[in-house]
């Protein structure tokens, strides 16, 4: 019995080190690997190195980015740090009331 009272405030710190820690992590690099994952043609990616894109074509383990006008770039897939869909996926019910009219006295 006091093997496992002296034993019990170890196993405490490991469960908690794990859900605080531990398990978080995990769940970000399964979030990063489903997001890198999903990335797809005319998709608009940030690099890790700080570099916005329009991928042109996927392949197994890299896509090739045009970064500007006529400059493509091959990255590694691992590259890929956030990705924005194209404005024609995003939803379309936007608010496109016109701007209030400016009062003019004279």
């Amino acid at each position: 019995m006091d093997a496992l009272v002296q034993i019990l405030p170890l196993i405490l710190i490991v469960v908690v080190f794990w859900f605080l820690i531990v398990r978080p992590a995990r769940k970000k690099q399964q979030a990063l690997r489903h997001l890198r994952s999903s990335v797809d043609i005319g998709d608009t990616v940030l690099l890790g190195s700080g570099i916005y894109g329009e991928v042109e074509t996927v392949t197994d383990d890299g896509l090739r980015v045009e970064i500007a006008p006529d400059v493509v770039v091959r990255v590694h897939r691992d590259a890929v740090v956030s990705i924005e869909k194209p404005a024609h996926d995003t939803d379309e019910t936007t608010d496109e009331s016109e701007p209030p009219a400016t009062h003019q006295e004279g």
